[in-house]
């Protein structure tokens, strides 16, 4: 039974496949200066993070164990660490914590923002890892202008789906990619075009677009640059930007660069949330004490929208 000092948080204690999650009475962290704690009410479940529970990126980010997973929430303020400001206990707040699959989690107060009246919980969880992803790739990297041709590889994903709707906010023409089960879900979103890419070569349906975002990588990342106008520019969210090919072909290519303070971009998408302007698409929700089932869902790869936990009302 978790006391005041305890919480229950989802962690696996070494690395492997989703039946390595387990639900633990764990400590609950104190906010250090400059942190927000949060009581998680909504967790988002994205890829990176049964990556780090498979071990993928131990060689690279050997994480210590046990470890709690989650980037994502969504929840109320708890206790301020000493220096922040701009924020009060009981606030609404989402954005990028640390271990967010638990009762509580800390932040830095530089990386949440305040859900805006009308938005829940569970519209606001996803926008940091899929909104944040989309906005800073679209507009910080590629700065797409009105008018110009997006093309978003996996458009009906946890990044590809407020990607498409923000280039549709723009003014861009936007054309994305999926499968045939969810052609009409995307065009729903706003896509001018729809490539069912289980039927359609995407090589031969599209020609002289401006912006290539790849979310999905490996193949598809290879049949991409064909598509690209010259000096065109190929955002790579899945996988690491290939700058030679990019360079033989005359066209650019990079990765995403995630800010050290993100809460102004969290304040613009939470705006368009309220405004209608952006849906964020929820594929499945999870209790908490399910991750082992929401880890195995996304490891499918053919999700649509985000995957959620749900730790509190």
């Amino acid at each position: 039974m978790a006391t005041e000092t305890s919480m229950r948080a989802v962690r696996f204690h070494e690395y492997g496949p989703p039946s390595v999650l387990v639900v633990d009475e764990a400590e609950r962290p104190d906010p250090k200066a400059g942190e927000v704690l949060m009581r998680v009410h909504v967790a988002g479940v994205n890829p990176v993070d049964w990556k780090f529970r498979a071990g993928y990126l131990k060689e690279y980010l050997p994480l210590t164990l046990p470890h709690t997973p989650g980037l994502d929430v969504a929840g109320t303020v708890e206790a301020l660490g000493d220096g922040v400001t701009g924020f009060a206990i009981g606030d609404r707040v989402f954005g990028r914590g640390v271990g967010t699959y638990a009762e509580f989690a800390v932040a830095p107060a530089t990386t949440i923002a305040r859900i805006p009246e009308g938005v829940s919980f569970e519209q606001a969880a996803p926008l940091h890892v899929g909104g944040e992803t989309a906005w800073v790739a679209l507009f910080d990297t590629a700065h797409l202008e009105p008018g110009q041709r997006l093309l978003v590889q996996g458009g009906a994903g946890g990044v590809g789906s407020i990607a498409v709707q923000l280039g549709h906010w723009k003014g861009a023409y936007v054309i994305a990619t999926a499968s045939a089960a969810n052609v009409e879900f995307v065009r729903s979103l706003g896509a001018d075009d729809v490539i069912d890419y289980t039927s359609v070569n995407v090589e031969d349906a599209v020609h002289d677009v401006d912006v290539v975002l790849d979310t999905v990588g490996g193949e598809v990342t290879a049949q991409s640059w064909s598509v690209l106008k010259p000096g065109g520019i190929l955002v790579a969210v899945a996988g690491m930007p290939d700058t030679e090919t990019a360079a033989a072909r005359g066209v650019r290519t990079s990765g995403v660069g995630h800010p050290a303070e993100t809460r102004p971009v969290l304040e613009q998408l939470a705006q368009l949330v309220a405004s209608g302007d952006v849906k964020p698409q929820i594929g499945q929700i999870f209790p908490l004490e399910n991750a082992r089932q929401a880890h195995a869902a996304s490891e499918t790869g053919h999700g649509r929208g985000r995957i959620l936990l749900k730790v509190a009302d």
